[in-house]
């Protein structure tokens, strides 16, 4: 498992902490379009970035003076309360099944502003969970408190729980990885995510190296195709 690097945080200065807050500026000048206080980070494989666009998008929110609150929803594979450096005992899937008020899982983190909800337990039906009622109701709460709720969720081709969120968040930001995300699975996601009544806010290319610089970088794609 990869680690998420924080880099947003570690060195605000480099290029890739300002390609992060081109995102998070492209998502703002989106909100003229309809508003986005919960935004789904998804990609369509393991290993493309999704993660660390999550928790760096939120960071850089959080700098700008927003209250946000990050959530792993990575069921399966959670890795943010490592990221962090938290607990990961209580979390969303005590909340789920109403062993725990959400506010109670809510942990502080070194950014001011921003909190985070680790996974909690590995469950044996993260879909089941993801999509029941009380998902439904976590998120209107937290989006009624926060100025933005990120969701961190599994990659979407691979499994459902990103598909059954997917109506009930304002936005989503698909993450494809540089020389390793097909087209065709580019496709596939947008498709899933669109039949799902899902609604696709732009997609950041990971790992893409312009003009044969040797740092990553990120791109970030509108809905409406325009590089940005």
């Amino acid at each position: 498992m990869q680690h998420v690097f924080l880099i947003t945080q570690s060195d605000p200065r480099s290029p890739a902490s300002e390609a992060f807050r081109l995102v998070r500026a492209n998502l703002k000048f989106s909100q003229v379009q309809g508003s986005f206080k919960t935004i789904l980070i998804t990609s369509t494989g393991p290993e493309e970035g999704k993660s660390t666009l999550a928790a760096n998008l939120a960071v850089t929110m959080a700098q700008a003076g927003s209250t946000v609150l990050l959530v792993d929803c990575d069921l399966r594979r959670p890795r943010l309360h490592r990221t962090f450096k938290l607990k990961n005992r209580l979390g969303l899937t005590n909340v789920l099944i109403r062993a725990q008020l959400w506010n109670q899982a809510v942990q502080t983190t070194d950014i001011p502003g921003l909190s985070l909800i680790p996974s909690g337990p590995i469950p044996p039906n993260p879909s089941e969970l993801l999509g029941s009622e009380p998902m439904q109701e976590f998120l209107e709460s937290a989006a009624s408190e926060y100025d933005a709720v990120v969701l961190d969720t599994p990659p979407v081709v691979a499994v459902s729980d990103a598909l059954v969120l997917a109506p009930l968040v304002d936005g989503i930001i698909l993450v494809v990885r540089a020389g390793k995300t097909r087209v065709d699975q580019i496709m596939e996601a947008k498709k899933l995510l669109e039949n799902a009544n899902g609604r696709i806010v732009g997609a950041v290319i990971n790992a893409a190296k312009p003009n044969g610089k040797s740092y990553y970088y990120y791109h970030y794609y509108s809905s409406d195709g325009k590089e940005r």
